[in-house]
């Protein structure tokens, strides 16, 4: 019924920049927070950032705060996380997806569209 699809991933050096985006279809996007998470190899999938339904609310995981900004463009039906200051440690697979309700959640579970995930690797 809806479907993510996120790009923006890639390789890039530690200190360095990357900005990914999500396309989401539906004309309900706009009704709904959106948020990333992601998951390393040998670890469990990990919240990142979250953004309510309006845009007028953020939250953001500790380890990102103050270099990951999340945004969206409910026009253009398309969820932003620009990753700023990049670290080794973030490395991960990233994930799109929407939140069960208008506010956005920390865990997997208020989450319940998912896209495929895009690579982020940040070498040393």
């Amino acid at each position: 019924q809806v479907q993510l699809v996120e790009s923006g991933g890639g390789l890039v050096q530690a200190g360095g920049s990357l900005r990914l985006s999500c396309a989401a279809s539906g004309r309900t996007f706009s009704n709904y927070a959106m948020g990333w998470f992601r998951q390393a190899p040998g670890k469990e999938r990990e919240f990142v950032a979250a953004i309510s339904w309006s845009g007028g609310t953020t939250y953001y995981a500790d380890s990102v705060k103050g270099r990951f900004t999340i945004s969206r463009d409910n026009a253009k039906n398309t969820v932003y996380l620009q990753m700023n200051s990049l670290k080794p440690e973030d490395t991960a697979v990233y994930y799109c997806a929407k939140d069960r309700n208008k506010y956005g959640s920390t865990w997997y579970g208020g989450y319940d569209y998912w896209g495929q995930g895009t690579q982020v690797t940040v070498s040393s």
